[in-house]
C-alpha cells in the first residue's frame, strides 16, 4: 500500500505533472537515503579485518540480499528485481570500502 511521505498520495494527484512530481521527491528521498547509507558503509570499515574476506564479508551479504528479497515480498515488489538493485548497490560498497582500506 502507498504511503504518503511528505507529499500526496497516489490517488490524491489530479495530473500526470502531480504524479511526476510526486515520483521525482520520492527518488530524491531515495537517493538520500543511499547517501546516509553510505556513510554507515564508511564507519564499518573500522570494524572489518581489512581483509578482502573481511570486506566482502559473504554471510552478512547474503543475510542482506535474503532479508531485502522478503522486504520486497512484504511490499508487493518483485524479489529478483530488488535483488538485483542491492547486488549492484552492494558491489558498490564494497569497491568503495576497499579503496578506504588501501
Amino acid at each position: 500500500m502507498a504511503q504518503n511521505i511528505n507529499g500526496k498520495l497516489p490517488l490524491e494527484c489530479t495530473d500526470i505533472s502531480e504524479v511526476r512530481n510526486e515520483i521525482d521527491n520520492i527518488d530524491k528521498e531515495i537517493i538520500r537515503l543511499l547517501a546516509t547509507r553510505f556513510e554507515y558503509v564508511k564507519e564499518v570499515v573500522k570494524y572489518k579485518d581489512g581483509t578482502a574476506k573481511g570486506i566482502e564479508a559473504a554471510d552478512r551479504k547474503a543475510a542482506v540480499f535474503r532479508t531485502r528479497r522478503e522486504w520486497a515480498e512484504q511490499n508487493g515488489l518483485n524479489p529478483d528485481v530488488i535483488e538485483d538493485i542491492y547486488t549492484k548497490l552492494v558491489q558498490y560498497f564494497i569497491d568503495e570500502e576497499k579503496k578506504l582500506i588501501k
